[in-house]
């Protein structure tokens, strides 16, 4: 199993599930402004989308998209702990925030990476600050995005509001968020992944 990714992007949700469920695999890097692989392949062949989060599963499979890997992991694994069991209605709730990641943080906060003129970027930062005020109370309620359980969800959760820092964005008014973040960036598997892609690794 080969998961192709860039240091910090989105593939490091799945790259720290790998490490959670202790999965062997391999890594290949790839650079994101000549689209070639590590091992000079042309990335555009390997996934046609041209973008991370790509997994090779073996026998000419690959899978995209993070939301779609996570649960192929973890439903592989038969792991119920970083996803609840498919079919149940927890397992709904759980595909239903996966979602709302992708849609609303990821691509949210993602927006910024492209360096929008200040008006844009503002209304950018307005969008995305009511969707942390939503994260803000439900991490209130609980210590992981889906209740007291860390999940799959929360890797993916983490990556997105690990970039804020880089572009600029302050968590420090989300108490709950800021505990939060610390809280994934101090699980070994967390470490791993960040140590591997050579990005920081909180104390």
């Amino acid at each position: 199993m080969k998961l192709y990714y860039m240091p910090g992007a989105c593939s490091l949700a799945p790259h720290i599930v790998l490490n959670e469920l202790g999965k062997t695999h391999s890594l290949e890097k790839v650079d994101g402004g000549t689209k070639k692989t590590a091992g000079g392949e042309d990335f555009n062949t390997i996934n046609s989308k041209g973008y991370v989060p790509t997994l090779d599963i073996g026998d000419g499979e690959v899978l995209t998209e993070v939301a779609a890997i996570l649960q192929y992991l973890v439903d592989k694994s038969g792991n119920t702990e970083l996803l609840p069991k498919a079919g149940t209605m927890e397992r709904y709730r759980a595909m239903e925030t996966l979602n709302f990641i992708a849609s609303e943080m990821h691509k949210g906060l993602g927006g910024l990476f492209y360096k929008p003129v200040p008006e844009a970027r503002k209304a950018i930062i307005e969008k995305f600050s009511k969707r942390l005020d939503w994260l803000e109370a439900k991490l209130g309620k609980g210590n992981y995005i889906l209740g007291n359980t860390y999940s799959a969800a929360d890797a993916y959760a983490f990556t997105v509001l690990n970039w804020a820092p880089m572009l600029g964005f302050d968590l420090k008014p989300w108490k709950n968020i800021s505990s939060y973040v610390a809280r994934i960036a101090a699980r070994p598997a967390v470490q791993a992944a960040l140590k591997a892609e050579g990005l920081a690794v909180a104390a």
